[in-house]
């Protein structure tokens, strides 16, 4: 799990990284794209030799999903409409029931 986290981290870094470069204008964020992006596959491949690829995947994708949300209503003054809250609800709720059905069917 804890490679999992820090693909996660990193993914996240990559996708601030995107904004902070201003389409690709700004040298250093361009650059830490794709070292972040790189850095946070490699990592969430490690993560997948002892998660299942469905889990992992979902939690990688939804709690980066969530968290650059959050980073983009504080860091970036995006408006948190209800209905932006409610797709980031929706997202955890879909990647908390993914990690759930084993459970269920044991």
């Amino acid at each position: 799990m804890s490679w999992l986290l820090v693909a996660i981290v990193l993914e996240v870094c990559g996708t601030t990284s995107m904004k902070l470069s201003q389409g690709f204008t700004q040298l250093a964020p361009s650059i830490a794209i794709g070292v972040f992006y790189a850095a946070s596959i490699a990592s969430l491949t490690f993560a997948v030799r002892t998660l299942d690829l469905s889990v992992a995947y979902a939690i990688w994708s939804g709690l980066g999903t969530g968290l650059i949300a959050l980073i983009g209503f504080v860091g970036f003054g995006e408006p948190a409409t209800p209905a932006k809250l409610a797709g980031i609800g929706l997202v955890i709720a879909g990647v908390a029931l993914l990690r759930l059905a084993p459970l269920a069917t044991s």
